[in-house]
């Protein structure tokens, strides 16, 4: 077994300090032999990994080991002879960062889990990976999600609070209540304009141009996690990376999917799978009517996340646009968003009717008892109206 791995994992994990535990970790089964946690380039899964380590062994316990795919060793040694090597000297736990990097790496991962019933695998993927519908691995991976920043993370990173998160339904039921316990401690507003511009991604913690790494996150989103991982040759990227920027122009509306084809030169038909492609990547969010899907064309296509918004256009920035990307992403991680029949307005998990509004602003809102009203401009909310930040505490 190479001592250099073991020098590494020792060193990172002894530099290791997550700023905030991630929620996910609790949610996890980590008696599974085989994990993937998949999530958006930038939202921290080498640290997530590392903390995991760290929680449960001692820099110097040589059963659990960290090892990067991106590591040169692996182009001349293969990853399942590596990992028995590893389980013969007693390894427990190896925690693999970037597997997509290894060619055919779902074939290796399933045969390192069938040779080695005594080692747990726990791994990193893109979010484009389709783990779950992989024909090798469907029937032993466990698969989990990691998400950028919640505004509850956020707020409790910058003030040291403690708030837990709350259900979609228990907001519903009792944000005056819920609102008296965090108005005391925190104030939202203070913190929610910071957030929407660059609190979603780990990064802005690093001592560096925040707007210069997203732009870089971003082209590797498009690089690897589209090119490499979906096959697609390199010569197309440009047209990917065209699409991606006529969509974030166009605001919050229905692609003009003719137009488009014509602006990127290719067909009707690749524009469409470009658009699932970029969905998958977490760099956009397709929203449908009710009781439709792809193949379909979207009703409105909404950036992932608002600090998207400011490293593409933060000139163009509409508030309204903001706040409805705000909320789309926030229900995005457990609850289906769908659209609405009026402007401004949703419907979650096929029940609950929303619509984004400014509470500074009642007179242009005819409110009806059958929708929520998820208001920004404000921090208190009362029956059916909801300020909208509450949502950011989902997870």
């Amino acid at each position: 077994m190479e001592e250099a791995f073991f020098r590494t994992h020792a060193y990172l994990l002894e530099h290791t300090n997550a700023p905030v535990r991630r929620i996910l970790m609790d949610q996890i089964n980590w008696n599974d032999r085989l994990i993937g946690i998949k999530g958006t380039r930038g939202v921290g899964k080498t640290t997530f990994l590392l903390q995991y380590a760290k929680e449960n062994f001692s820099p110097e316990n040589r059963s659990c080991l960290y090892v990067n795919m991106n590591n040169f060793y692996f182009q001349g040694h293969g990853f399942a002879e590596f990992a028995k090597d590893f389980v013969d000297h007693g390894g427990k736990v190896l925690l693999i960062d970037q597997i997509f990097k290894e060619p055919d790496w779902s074939r290796q991962i399933r045969r390192v889990y069938e040779e080695n019933p005594s080692l747990k695998i726990v791994f990193t993927g893109s979010s484009v990976m389709r783990l779950k519908q992989n024909p090798i691995l469907k029937d032993i991976i466990h698969s989990y999600n990691l998400r950028g920043f919640s505004f509850r993370e956020f707020i409790n990173l910058e003030t040291d609070n403690h708030f837990h998160p709350y259900s979609l339904e228990d907001i519903l039921a009792n944000h005056e209540h819920i609102i008296k316990e965090i108005l005391p401690k925190v104030s939202p507003a203070k913190y929610f304009s910071d957030y929407i511009h660059h609190g979603f991604y780990p990064f802005f913690l690093e001592n560096s141009n925040f707007s210069e790494n997203l732009l870089k996150t971003m082209n590797m989103m498009a690089e690897v996690d589209i090119l490499l991982i979906k096959q697609i040759e390199l010569k197309y990227l440009a047209k990917i990376k065209k699409l991606f920027y006529l969509l974030a122009m166009e605001g919050l509306k229905a692609p003009n999917i003719s137009k488009l084809s014509n602006e990127i030169e290719t067909s009707r038909a690749t524009v469409m799978n470009y658009i699932k492609y970029l969905a998958d990547a977490r760099l956009i969010n397709m929203v449908y009517p009710l009781h439709e899907d792809f193949p379909k064309k979207p009703g409105k296509i909404i950036l992932h996340n608002t600090n998207l918004m400011y490293a593409i256009y933060p000139i163009k920035v509409v508030k309204q646009d903001q706040m409805e990307t705000f909320f789309s992403n926030a229900l995005w991680k457990d609850h289906k968003v769908n659209l609405g029949s009026k402007e401004h307005t949703y419907i979650v998990d096929e029940k609950y009717k929303f619509r984004i509004c400014d509470s500074q602003m009642p007179n242009k809102i005819r409110y009806n008892n059958d929708t929520f009203y998820a208001r920004y401009n404000t921090e208190v909310g009362q029956d059916n109206k909801i300020p909208l930040w509450l949502l950011g505490f989902l997870y």
